[in-house]
């Protein structure tokens, strides 16, 4: 409760803070769409992209210039009555701040990797835009890990830095000395911590004064861990054009957002749909993203929020529309919502005409991965068939094939794929990240077979430590690039095997 007191006075709940002055920017859009968002055409490939400076900077400037309407661009609250509300004015000085505390205090650079797991609270979103503003690579995690959890993406990942609460706080100083990538570790509580930095406070001393890198849109922006259904999870990496996709007019039209518009994303800040449905898809169209804090599920605390605020669009895994439909509740005729929309598994006919019945509204689906975003769905407006995910959304060219590759007639059981050549759709995930050795080697052994060598050091990794840290791939190099102090560059071994992997 400390903390939101601070937040009356720092950023102004129950009433937005307008008290602080922003240098003119200089923004890169194309054209302004008639709900008024910047947007680009399906198949541009702009070369420079950064959703911070292209999106987020345009509704403050759209603010200033009295263009956008009176509606925050986050409204955050909780079960107790305490709520934030931030002006897209507001989210440019905050995540402007944010970049400076992780270039500035913690060192971070472009490249780096930052380990981003926080519950549904108003810095969450700070965090991310911050990353991005940057080119800091950030990392969505659920705050369900446990400590083997975080040890397996922090080493996984090379994080350098690691943003999350009091509660987690003691899993993460348990395994960090075996993370010695890890530099810093932010914490965002109302009590500090020995070994870890106040973020809190340090936003609050920090400039808004900070200029967005020019990133490129092929840049890594992103990494998601998959859900481990198969094994251990995988790193899936995306580059800032998994933003710019919204921007595109195929997207556009799969919700149909305005800035007029209050968008709730139920899904867990650790997963790839909150980033999509709590960031990009609402704020490219300049529309307010709604943000309960929810520590739990409770069907009857979401019922009375969408009776309560004025909610029209709101995106929930199935489960949630099942735990409403199984309680008795009275009316669900909620006065402001217009639209809603599942994913993450299948919702079964019945279930969608049981909440038609019940709402009025018809439940539009929708299908994605952490490597690919959403591939699928159903177009607002569009006829609704029961029990299916939709169609492909361009630029995606999605079929059912067998194994070799052909595609199968309908009603046909078979692989889903996306069609990758002649031409790789943007915002595609860039590559699964798997640990790789850059090794030197020792005359005696430069004459050995280099295969062979390579099955040795792999099966002996996976003897003295936890088989799934062996490396994947291992490459014999005639020397390290290193710093004049010695130390080695390993951003530039990154860089090398990225490259390597786009000429492929």
């Amino acid at each position: 409760m400390q903390w939101l007191m601070r937040l009356r006075v720092l950023w102004g709940t129950h009433k937005s803070c307008h008290a602080f002055h922003l240098a003119p920017r200089t923004l890169r859009f194309q054209s302004v769409s008639a709900t008024g968002a910047p947007r680009w055409n399906d198949h541009d490939r702009p070369e420079k992209f950064n959703f911070a400076s292209d999106v987020l900077d345009y509704w403050t400037q759209m603010e200033k210039e009295g263009k956008r309407g009176p509606n925050p661009a986050l409204w955050w609250v909780n079960s107790q009555g305490n709520e934030v509300k931030w002006s897209f004015r507001e989210l440019t000085d905050f995540t402007c701040r944010a970049a400076n505390v992780f270039t500035q205090t913690c060192g971070l650079q472009q490249g780096d990797r930052l380990a981003l797991i926080l519950p549904r609270v108003p810095e969450w979103w700070l965090v991310a835009m911050g990353c991005i503003r940057t080119g800091i690579i950030f990392m969505p995690g659920t705050t369900q890990m446990k400590a083997k959890d975080i040890l397996y993406r922090l080493k996984q990942s090379n994080a350098h830095s690691i943003v999350t609460t009091d509660a987690l706080a003691p899993e993460v100083d348990s395994v960090a000395s075996e993370c010695p990538a890890l530099k810093t570790k932010l914490l965002v509580s109302d009590h500090g911590r020995e070994g870890w930095l106040d973020f809190r406070s340090l936003i609050q001393s920090a400039s808004p004064d900070h200029t967005c890198i020019k990133s490129k849109t092929t840049d890594p922006m992103v990494i998601f861990f998959t859900s481990g259904t198969t094994g251990f999870p995988k790193m899936a990496k995306h580059s800032h054009g998994l933003s710019l996709r919204h921007s595109f007019p195929s997207s556009r039209k799969l919700l149909q957002l305005k800035a007029s518009d209050v968008f709730w994303c139920l899904s867990d800040p650790g997963w790839i749909l909150a980033v999509m449905g709590a960031v990009f898809e609402p704020w490219t169209a300049g529309s307010t993203v709604f943000i309960h804090h929810l520590p739990q599920f409770d069907p009857k605390v979401i019922v009375e929020t969408l009776f309560k605020y004025p909610i029209t669009q709101c995106i929930a895994a199935p489960s949630v529309y099942r735990m409403i439909l199984q309680e008795n509740f009275g009316s669900l005729r909620f006065p402001t919502l217009e639209h809603c929309t599942t994913g993450g598994e299948a919702m079964l006919p019945e279930e969608q005409e049981k909440w038609r019945q019940r709402t009025g509204l018809l439940v539009h689906q929708v299908y994605g991965q952490s490597e690919t975003g959403l591939t699928c769905g159903t177009l607002r407006g569009s006829q609704v068939k029961p029990g299916s995910m939709g169609k492909a959304i361009p630029p995606f060219d999605v079929q059912v094939i067998d194994d070799e590759g052909n595609v199968l007639p309908p009603n046909t059981e078979g692989n889903l794929g996306i069609r990758i050549k002649p031409t790789k759709p943007i915002g595609l995930f860039m590559l699964y990240e798997v640990v790789k050795a850059f090794i030197v080697l020792t005359p005696q052994f430069l004459s050995h077979d280099p295969d062979q060598l390579a099955k040795e050091l792999q099966e002996h990794v996976k003897a003295v430590t936890a088989p799934y840290k062996y490396p994947r791939k291992v490459e014999f190099v005639p020397e390290l690039p290193k710093t004049i102090t010695g130390k080695i560059k390993r951003s530039e071994l990154r860089e090398k095997e990225s490259s390597q992997m786009q000429r492929q």
